[in-house]
């Protein structure tokens, strides 16, 4: 199961189909990012697509010498448009594919609008979502419940985003949810309708151990999204802000004008593909390898890297290096401004708070730590606020509780309302009350393991105690063991046998974290293919 692959395949078989010949690639703002994270644009440049265009833009000139390649969403404005389109066409030929299922009404007012036969092919390609890693999609949605109902428009959206996974991935799965949320239910339910209404799609070849999608809820698992993640893709996506491949560099300190966006795909570049799930420290050094292989190639003036800022200066120093390695140049930036946000926001202090926290049981020890990032200056106001969220969470009902202390400790920080507010608003969404597992137990406090990565200056050690909520309901899930008081099945059926294909979603996003879970979930468990979606992944709760 690679949902990668099923994005990349749709995309070629759309420009095989057209035959060959120069041809526009006319597209809506989300199927754009749909191609762009799985295609690069020199990619698809080789496959004769020349022009890319956005269907709603209202400038574009007539090209009569080039075909149109249509990739839209079925939604009711797309069809409007494309029908314009169709009265006054401005290419010579279209083919028109839907990234999910279109009605036949709407067929019909295009086959209506094409008086000039000049439609060749329409066709339903199901990718209609992000596909992020081959084992990772999201669906960039935000805002999709209110409180603990769905969001009518965001509920058929992101059934809409799951039934076009199974379907690129050819699978009619049995469903499980959360009992605990009733967001899972109605989204299994949602799923399961358009499965019943479409079962000519959903009709393949059937499998001796039938797949699994499974429905959870963020609520109950609040803490993972509110620890420092120390692995690449995990801290570029929390510290840069990571958006369909791309991170906005523009206001990194003295950063080349060639690197103000930079884009970081594993299908296409080789370093940040071997380093996506390697901590902090192993990167540094990695690169820091690169760096003196290229340096023992030239006889003279050799220079000691011992820190990023030392090869920064090196790759300002050697243009002709950042000729050869554009690639590396990119990493040594953000590895370097990973490195400065870091260092100026003490979040190795701040995660061996974070890590105490989560993972032990000593609420004497973890209240003095707390206080004592929260009187440090260099900490800043968003650390503080998951510091307290998360002790909010831990010691909920601690009898000796310092809570109403800590909030004081904010107010003096002078902390925003709206963040002081997130405090008890996340205690509200997955506090004990509403959590269906038992997130925090009182035998948790599991021996800390600290990994130490000497090979690069400035980073010491990695603490990676906690492991998300996500990876014990999967190991129980992949050992047959999932209770269904807690994940009941839809419908009268269960499975006999030990899942096989798990596509796992959920409500209220996921994080990297979870993603590199499921990552080595795959590479250990044999036989057992898990895929990981979410309708975003989160920065912070």
């Amino acid at each position: 199961m690679n949902v990668t692959l099923a994005v990349k395949q749709y995309v070629s078989k759309m420009i095989e189909t057209s035959g060959s010949g120069m041809k526009v690639l006319l597209m809506d703002r989300e199927t754009t990012s749909v191609v762009s994270v799985v295609y690069s644009q020199s990619e698809i440049l080789q496959k004769e697509v020349y022009l890319f265009e956005r269907i709603e833009s209202q400038n574009r000139e007539p090209m009569k010498h080039l075909k149109a390649l249509c990739f839209l969403r079925p939604t009711k404005e797309n069809v409007e448009l494309l029908v314009q389109e169709l009265r006054k066409p401005k290419y010579s030929v279209y083919f028109i594919f839907f990234s999910n299922v279109i009605s036949k009404s709407e067929i019909k007012a295009l086959a209506e609008a094409d008086e000039q036969e000049v439609v060749a092919e329409v066709q339903e390609f199901y990718g209609d979502f992000i596909a992020v890693n081959p084992h990772l999609f999201s669906l960039n949605l935000t805002g999709v419940s209110r409180g603990r109902s769905w969001e009518p428009s965001m509920l058929q959206r992101c059934t809409q985003g799951l039934t076009a996974v199974l379907l690129s991935l050819k699978k009619c799965p049995m469903i499980r949810y959360q009992l605990s949320s009733d967001l899972s239910k109605r989204l299994a339910e949602s799923v399961k309708q358009i499965i019943t209404k479409e079962y000519e799609l959903f009709d393949f070849r059937k499998t001796e151990v039938p797949p699994l999608l499974l429905i959870l809820d963020r609520s109950d698992d609040t803490i993972t999204p509110l620890l420092n993640q120390w692995t690449y893709q995990a801290m570029v996506h929390e510290l840069l802000g990571l958006n369909n491949n791309r991170i906005d560099l523009s206001r990194v300190p003295g950063v080349n004008k060639d690197l103000k966006e930079v884009v970081l795909s594993a299908d296409n570049d080789e370093f940040y593909a071997n380093n996506l799930y390697l901590n902090f420290g192993e990167i540094g050094t990695n690169i820091k390898n690169l760096m003196e292989d290229f340096q023992k190639k030239r006889p003279k003036g050799q220079q000691k890297l011992e820190s990023i800022s030392d090869m920064k200066a090196f790759v300002e120093t050697y243009p002709q290096f950042k000729k050869m390695s554009g690639t590396v140049s990119k990493h040594v930036t953000v590895v370097g401004e990973l490195s400065r946000l870091v260092s100026e926001r003490v979040l190795m202090e701040v995660s061996e708070v974070e890590q105490e926290l989560a993972c032990q049981g000593d609420h004497s020890n973890a209240s003095q730590m707390v206080r004592r990032m929260l009187q440090n200056p260099r900490v800043s106001e968003l650390d503080a606020v998951r510091l307290v969220m998360l002790y909010a969470l831990r010691y909920e009902r601690h009898t000796n509780t310092i809570l109403p202390a800590l909030k004081g400790e904010l107010e003096r920080r002078g902390t925003s309302e709206h963040l002081k507010q997130m405090v008890s608003r996340v205690v509200d969404f997955g506090g004990k009350r509403v959590r269906g597992s038992d997130l925090i137990t009182a035998n948790d406090a599991v021996a800390i393991t600290k990994q130490f990565f000497k090979g690069l200056k400035g980073v010491e050690n990695v603490y990676t105690q906690h492991q998300p909520l996500l990876h014990d309901t999967l190991d129980q899930l992949i050992k047959g063991r999932l209770k269904d008081s807690q994940f009941p099945y839809l419908g009268p059926s269960s499975l006999r046998d030990r899942p096989q294909d798990i596509i796992v979603f959920v409500i209220g996003g996921a994080t990297y974290e979870e993603a590199l879970t499921v990552y080595n979930l795959n590479r250990t468990s044999p036989g057992v293919r898990i895929v990981l979606g979410a309708y975003s992944f989160l920065r912070e709760i």
